[in-house]
């Protein structure tokens, strides 16, 4: 009688592995295989010449009977998650004669891992560094933390930003991106400025000079003094724009915002035609009846918060000009006078400069003349 074929092998279950049908059996050629894939197949009943090596040489490791047997719908076997440290199920038997890498050794003391709780996917049957890895993290579980509710954040007004607040915002941005900003700070005697504004406004009743309107003056001499500061940066052209007078941007606040009146040439202008311009210009200013004209352009800003008891701040400059100086409190300071200490009225100046176009000495000499003009007022009047 004819013998009976024999039956199919059928998918093997072993240890956690379910190995698909298509790829037990065992095979009458040698095949390049790590000593412990070798092993691992033989347990298993895996025909290694089905499964593709990925090692050096298209060497077979136990990584690469794992991916085929999961390729073929399979599954493998994995360590099941650790306990905590104190699980009694972490393995307390002697690893010493495990075969590992001296790095996997090493990382498995550091971390307090034993060796018999490893898989091995070591070339040579040796316990990797990655399986160590793997075995700690599954020993020692990350709890989730808890989800925490959002803070509710404070309930705010939401103010819309006017035309002035967004070109404002727009423009201060661009400078500040834009614009290398260097500073330089001096401290302004006023004792003489202001006694010639107290002498002028006393002779000239229909005169009420502000010290504004004598810093003015006095920044519109300085910059026709030091030219290269009275300038502006043309990005367009790569090029600086030179101006032999000074259209001094005089920061005005409004509601708002603010905005730069413009006194123009005023280094030609009088001392009472600057007074008269300035109140004329802040009160179109306030009623919003402004010509372009009359705050487009400029050649020079000044800032002065000094009414409003500020020291000494850091403005930012107007581009496309080169420089803004911001002009702090005229304090009562002892200071060193003709070799004795006295209390004299002082004010710091800070001169903001765009190092594109102007250097630090130009922006000290023009400190220096401004200083020379402020604390010898009488020249403003030649």
């Amino acid at each position: 009688a004819a013998k009976a074929p024999a039956p199919a092998p059928a998918a093997k279950t072993s240890n956690g592995w379910q190995v698909p049908q298509a790829l037990l059996g065992f095979s009458a050629e040698p095949v390049f295989a790590t000593p412990h894939a070798t092993r691992l197949a033989k347990e298993l009943g895996i025909d290694l010449s089905r499964v593709t090596g990925n090692g050096p040489t298209g060497r077979i490791s136990v990584a690469d009977i794992e991916q085929t047997v999961k390729d073929h719908g399979g599954k493998v076997a994995t360590l099941q998650p650790a306990q905590r440290a104190d699980s009694p199920a972490r393995s307390r038997a002697d690893d010493s004669q495990i075969v590992a890498t001296p790095l996997a050794r090493r990382l498995a003391a550091k971390l307090g891992v034993n060796l018999n709780d490893c898989r091995v996917t070591g070339s040579r049957g040796r316990v990797s560094k990655v399986d160590v890895l793997e075995a700690h993290a599954a020993q020692n579980p990350v709890a989730a933390a808890p989800v925490q509710a959002a803070a509710q954040a404070p309930e705010a007004e939401v103010l819309p930003m006017n035309g002035m607040r967004k070109a404002i915002a727009a423009r201060l941005q661009e400078s500040k991106r834009t614009a290398p900003h260097f500073r330089l700070q001096a401290d302004l005697d006023l004792e003489a400025l202001l006694a010639l504004r107290s002498e002028i406004n006393a002779s000239a009743p229909a005169v009420k000079l502000s010290v504004n309107d004598l810093l003015i003056k006095a920044v519109g001499l300085a910059l026709v003094k030091v030219p290269d500061v009275n300038v502006q940066f043309d990005e367009a052209r790569q090029a600086v724009l030179r101006f032999k007078d000074a259209d001094v941007s005089v920061a005005v606040a409004l509601p708002g915002g603010l905005i730069t009146p413009i006194v123009r040439q005023a280094n030609r202008k009088s001392l009472s035609s600057i007074s008269q311009e300035m109140l004329d210009l802040v009160t179109k200013a306030k009623a919003g009846t402004l010509k372009p004209e009359e705050f487009q352009g400029g050649t020079f800003s000044i800032s002065n918060l000094g009414m409003l008891g500020v020291s000494q701040f850091d403005a930012i400059i107007n581009p496309p000009q080169g420089a803004i100086l911001a002009i702090g409190a005229g304090e009562q300071r002892v200071v060193a006078h003709n070799g004795q200490p006295a209390v004299r009225t002082q004010m710091t100046v800070t001169l903001s400069c765009d190092h594109r176009v102007i250097d630090g000495a130009l922006g000290a000499l023009f400190l220096k003349e401004l200083k020379r003009l402020v604390q010898t007022p009488s020249l403003m009047m030649l």
